[in-house]
């Protein structure tokens, strides 16, 4: 094709091949400007409606102007000298590495990696404002120029292309082809393996919020320098979008906390609790260090429950590497071990609108947390996720738990009070001096021992 003239565009070298066909360097013999020419697959094209319906698209995508989209100049069809037919896609010529290749040489430091996604959800913001949905955002569809600017490729045309045979279990995932016979049909896969939507992976029908996703798995991408969906084949990766945890844990410590709880509403497998417009994303990329806080009164509308969530999921991360150590000296370390083999499932979650005070105890079996939130006691089974308020439990602190684990002391009002694990009053003990009492502990053979100064 070099030195090939394709309507008035000649072609000067090849730049690389996607999932929709080569793309090379043109000049542009009317304007005297270089363009990228991107040309179809020979069995693409001799499909009529498809290649109508992609010509429609492109007019369409030929209607943004933005500086954070490649823009498209337009569809062209052209007649070789051999005699052959080829359709050719003419778009912007963009300088730089794609972040696909940036990627390769690891994780995009904090500040960098949060400016290129500001552009990127700017990019968004503004097709979805003309309703168009990119359907297959992906670090190899995002362009970083040398002077930092960042250009968002392919807008749409998942929509339209369909590959020409499925990827082999030896594919790179994060190039595997879009599936798609029409952009709203119900059970036709759109998008990439490794950064589509659950709904995307499940064949539903999508709007913006599929973006959205996948803007929240490129931005954990780039903090993580890890592909956050993995696997050998597009089937495993797909088995992966759909229930595989979110790798919390890899975030750089330094994440500031607005970004991780941004990646939580965007990273949400309910696209009906997904953040809702990816402009929140740009307003909240936008703040300063010093505007990030850190409590539920974020000036981010919604994000702040999701936050407390997750750092109640650190401390109770740190509560069970307490537990577990103790349990391993103890007699009864042994059956503890079993119980904690699952921190996925130890979630505290105090009741809506509750604050997490400063008292929790795990139970002796590894089992049950006891805990106060909201100036009352709470018990919850480790393996779910209610949680059950103590009646009666108003001033509740420092509860300690029994040694066959069915029933918690604690101290509220004045007085030591002991509850069943398994409903009922609290049952009045003692009176304390509530200012002064530091905990107790419970055995079985001589009863409760605490620290405190007698009423």
């Amino acid at each position: 094709m070099i030195d090939t003239l394709v309507s008035h565009y000649r072609i000067t070298e090849r730049l690389g091949a996607g999932g929709m066909g080569e793309v090379y360097r043109a000049t542009d013999t009317t304007l005297g400007r270089d363009v990228a020419i991107k040309v179809l697959p020979a069995a693409f094209a001799e499909d009529r409606e498809r290649l109508a319906r992609f010509e429609r698209e492109a007019k369409l995508l030929a209607s943004l102007n933005h500086p954070n989209i490649a823009h498209v100049y337009g569809f062209e069809s052209a007649t070789l000298d051999d005699g052959s037919s080829v359709h050719v896609l003419a778009m912007e010529l963009v300088e730089g590495e794609d972040l696909s290749e940036r990627l390769k040489r690891g994780p995009i430091p904090i500040d960098e990696a949060l400016a290129i996604a500001k552009q990127i959800a700017e990019a968004l913001e503004e097709a979805h404002e003309k309703g168009i949905v990119h359907r297959d955002l992906k670090p190899a569809n995002v362009k970083l120029t040398p002077d930092g600017k960042v250009k968002v490729l392919d807008f749409g045309l998942a929509k339209v292309y369909m590959a020409e045979s499925a990827p082999s279990a030896s594919t790179d995932l994060s190039q595997s082809p879009t599936l798609a016979q029409t952009g709203t049909q119900a059970g036709v896969i759109l998008g990439t393996a490794s950064y589509m939507s659950p709904e995307q992976a499940r064949g539903k029908p999508v709007n913006k919020r599929a973006d959205i996703w996948a803007f929240g798995v490129v931005l954990h991408e780039m903090l993580t320098g890890k592909r956050l969906f993995n696997g050998e084949t597009t089937s495993d990766v797909l088995a992966a979008v759909l229930r595989q945890e979110i790798a919390w844990e890899a975030l750089p410590e330094a994440t500031p906390p607005g970004v991780q709880r941004l990646l939580i509403r965007c990273l949400d497998r309910d696209p009906r609790r997904r953040l809702r417009d990816v402009g929140e994303a740009r307003i909240a990329l936008s703040m300063t260090d010093e505007t990030w806080p850190g409590g539920a009164t974020a000036p981010m509308s919604g994000f702040g429950a999701h936050w407390r969530r997750l750092r109640l999921v650190f401390l109770a991360g740190v509560l069970l590497v307490v537990g577990f150590v103790v349990g391993s000296l103890l007699p009864w370390g042994r059956a503890l071990r079993p119980a904690l083999s699952r921190p996925d499932r130890t979630l505290i979650l105090p009741a809506s609108g509750r604050t997490l005070d400063d008292s929790q105890a795990i139970s002796p079996d590894g089992r049950w947390v006891a805990y106060t939130a909201g100036g009352a006691l709470w018990i919850r089974n480790l393996g779910e996720l209610d949680a059950r308020e103590v009646p009666e439990s108003r001033g509740a602190e420092k509860p300690f738990w029994s040694p066959r684990s069915d029933a918690v002391a604690f101290a509220a009002r004045g007085t030591l009070f002991k509850v069943s694990r398994d409903g009922g009053k609290p049952v009045e003990l003692c009176r304390i001096t509530q200012a002064a009492f530091t905990g107790g502990s419970w055995s079985a053979e001589k009863g409760i021992v605490f620290t405190s100064t007698a009423a």
